[in-house]
């Protein structure tokens, strides 16, 4: 008999629980979908040169850690349906029903929705994986066919974790029905959220932004005391001076509004800081390019701090702009009397106003962490392309050994080995070497050895004979130098900017053997790897052999590309064996390095997926949170929004124009939170853009990014769509009651 009820009630309830079943459906899918490149069964086709297991291993910590957020949001659905259906609960007790049956019979209801969202969850899954394995595929060259396959451990994975979860929430709701008196159960759709003082959350906020403007206006101060020119160019002075008035002005905004509060009110006082914040923005955010731009020495960590100062005025920005909504909406209406008694205009600026009242920090709360999945789902491919960009610099060759005298203060201490080991491993194993080059690095003069200071290590130099000899090895073309010229070997990453500049000011350059002059052609910009140059550098100096015999040599490297691939087992023997015979740090304070190009591939391309795809779980997943929590929170006030929809009905306003109010309430709430979310994401992602803009042009190009910021964008319209849908029917059935939407 209990089962037939439990059936029955499913299949009644079946809209009511259409929050819950979408929420439960995509949270399954992502978890089965990134879960099974985990698989014991997933055997991709990447080549023997890679070993899997890293990848696999990766992607169950990853998973792990994000799948806590999963328990929040089953426990919130959960709680949202355990409030909905109190009143029915009540019902059946004084029907004589009692309590732990009625808690045993919801326990089974919805563990039975769970099971319906697990087994649809786990076909969409199927689906959804084979974009993942799609991603896995490409980021390792490989070709992809699609395979609709189910791996069993994965399966039994998902279906055991979720109905673990279902059967600990389940438990903890019995519990709390149990325990729920009679009178309360009756009351519940009566409660409403309590009401949120706007002063005390905001007044916090407010004073932990004045702690930051402090903050920065002293260090604004710091700044121009110890770095200032008059001669800086015209950007850097408003850079300068703007870190410096703004905080100041801010300040002294505050300051009057405490001589004048009385007069001015608080939504005014926060009006104005959210103006500071805003121009603060504006100045912080010049602060990394222009650093860059004019190579301004303004210390180490500086461009670190005002990301941070940045940060800070961003989510004030946020908490400010939600905050004042309502107060926003109350002014427009006070001054636009002839909108305001507009059809049923009233009625719904009192039904968005009271709502903006009383989740103001829950809505401020959702557009920040909107603005962290935004930044998630378009930072992943850049981080990404970074790494992959940056990986086909340090693997260019098979077999790469550097040294670094970081630490070396003699020079009877510096390098001078041609580490022979790697010879004769590659002898012992049969691996041919097409090229072989062993050189040195030299300076310029020998005094920059002994005055070299941290982090502004001076520009090394190669020998004409090595550079070309490396050309060869990558198949570029010789160059030629005449006895009295040098030329320059930059890094991809330098801007045009960095490369000018720098070679404006150095058409000549002094030696040992005295001084030499730039060459016609005064660069060369192809790849050669990233150890030849010198420690904080992105230039390499190409000399005569005549000039390097005379040098003092500081670094001693070697290069070798093999005929074949090293396979994985015996580039770790190697790794291992170089490793015993030089360890990366000397008692003499020389450090000593080996890549090899199968090893860094095989780890970078798995740790560049293992990123990608958590960055993307993890912000798809803070997107359902915030899209469920802005749905159901319109949700839980439904016997309130059914008692003001009825009064309408009853003064004659028909069921077309209620329609579009609940349309445009619903538009209202979901659209402000992500309207804000958007606008913030946009300033975010602009001056990360503009600060990696180097990066994006040299390893990813803004084609590819683009696309990213077309894929979020379509993923957030879906699930907005999924889940405005969703609360649209679910709004409409609890304002009318038992009666259909379309009635």
């Amino acid at each position: 008999m209990y089962a037939k009820l439990v059936f029955r009630n499913a299949r009644r309830s079946v809209k009511d629980y259409l929050i819950y079943i979408v929420t439960m459906t995509i949270c399954v899918m992502l978890f089965y979908s990134f879960l099974s490149i985990s698989s014991s069964y997933y055997q991709p086709d990447i080549g023997s040169e890679y070993d899997f297991t890293i990848l696999s291993d990766g992607m169950k910590i990853a998973i792990c850690v994000i799948t806590l957020f999963l328990l929040f949001l089953i426990r919130f659905v959960n709680n949202y349906m355990l409030r909905r259906r109190q009143k029915e609960f009540a019902v059946q007790a004084i029907m004589g029903m009692e309590q732990k049956t009625i808690a045993g019979l919801f326990f089974a209801e919805t563990f039975v929705m769970g099971m319906i969202s697990i087994a649809a969850g786990i076909i969409l899954g199927v689906f959804c994986s084979q974009f993942i394995t799609a991603m896995l595929l490409t980021s390792y060259g490989k070709s992809y066919e699609l395979a609709w396959t189910l791996f069993p451990d994965t399966v039994v994975l998902t279906v055991g974790f979720f109905v673990l979860s279902f059967l600990a929430v389940g438990l903890f709701n019995t519990r709390t029905i149990r325990k729920t008196k009679l009178i309360d159960m009756l009351a519940a759709d009566r409660k409403n959220d309590p009401e949120l003082k706007k002063s005390r959350w905001i007044i916090v906020t407010a004073l932990i932004f004045e702690l930051f403007t402090i903050w920065m206006l002293v260090t604004g101060v710091q700044k121009v005391w110890f770095y200032y020119d008059s001669r800086f160019a015209a950007p850097v002075q408003i850079m300068f001076w703007g870190n410096i008035i703004i905080p100041a002005v801010a300040l002294l905004w505050s300051v009057l509004w405490l001589i004048r509060k009385k007069k001015t009110g608080f939504p005014q006082f926060i009006f104005g800081l959210m103006i500071c914040a805003a121009l603060n923005v504006c100045t912080a955010a010049g602060v990394p390019s222009l650093v860059n731009q004019y190579y301004l020495p303004l210390g180490a960590g500086t461009v670190n701090q005002y990301m941070l100062f940045i940060l800070a005025d961003l989510v004030f920005f946020i908490c400010s702009l939600i905050y004042l909504a309502s107060s926003f909406i109350v002014a427009w209406k006070e001054k636009s009397p002839e909108h305001r008694y507009k059809g049923e205009n009233l009625f719904f600026f009192g039904q968005v106003v009271s709502k903006l009242n009383t989740t103001s920090k829950t809505m401020t709360l959702i557009s920040i962490t909107l603005v962290l999945a935004i930044f998630m789902f378009i930072a992943a491919p850049v981080l990404v392309g970074w790494a992959s960009g940056y990986l086909d610099i340090r693997s260019m060759y098979d077999v790469q050994i550097s040294s670094r005298y970081n630490d070396v203060y003699s020079e009877e201490d510096l390098p001078r080995d041609n580490y022979e080991i790697v010879t004769d491993y590659l002898a012992e194993h049969g691996i041919k070497a097409d090229y072989d080059c062993t050189f040195n690095i030299y300076l310029p003069k020998r005094e920059d050895f002994h005055n070299r200071i941290k982090y502004d290590f001076p520009v090394a130099a190669i020998s004409l004979s090595d550079y070309n000899m490396i050309r060869e090895m990558l198949g570029y073309e010789q160059i030629s130098l005449s006895e009295n010229e040098f030329t320059t070997q930059w890094q991809t990453i330098a801007s045009e900017e960095e490369r000018e500049s720098f070679l404006a000011s150095h058409t000549s350059v002094m030696t040992d053997t005295g001084e030499l002059t730039l060459s016609g052609q005064p660069y060369y910009e192809e790849a050669i790897g990233e150890t030849v140059y010198n420690s904080y550098t992105n230039i390499l100096y190409v000399f005569p052999d005549s000039v390097c015999e005379k040098l003092l040599p500081v670094m001693r490297n070697r290069y070798i590309t093999t005929s074949e691939d090293i396979s994985y087992e015996n580039a770790r023997e190697l790794e291992q064996a170089f490793a015993d015979e030089y360890p990366e740090i000397t008692d003499t304070g020389v450090s000593y390095t080996i890549r090899l190009s199968t090893l860094q591939i095989n780890s970078t391309k798995a740790n560049n997926f293992v990123l990608q795809a958590s960055l993307l779980y993890g912000a798809v997943v803070l997107m359902v949170i915030c899209l469920t929590i802005l749905s159901l929170q319109q949700l839980l006030d439904a016997s309130k929004y059914k008692y003001r929809f009825s009064v309408l009905r009853k003064i004659g306003v028909d069921e077309q124009k209620i329609g579009k109010l609940v349309l445009k309430q619903l538009g209202v709430w979901f659209g402000l939170p992500i309207l804000v979310a958007v606008t913030v994401s946009t300033i975010v992602l602009t001056y990360f853009i503009q600060t990696v803009s180097a990066e994006i042009s040299a390893y990813i190009g803004f084609g590819t990014l683009m696309t990213q910021i077309g894929i979020t964008a379509g993923i957030l319209a879906l699930l907005l769509l999924c889940y405005f849908i969703s609360t649209w029917i679910l709004f409409q059935r609890s304002i009318c009651g038992s009666s259909s939407i379309l009635k």
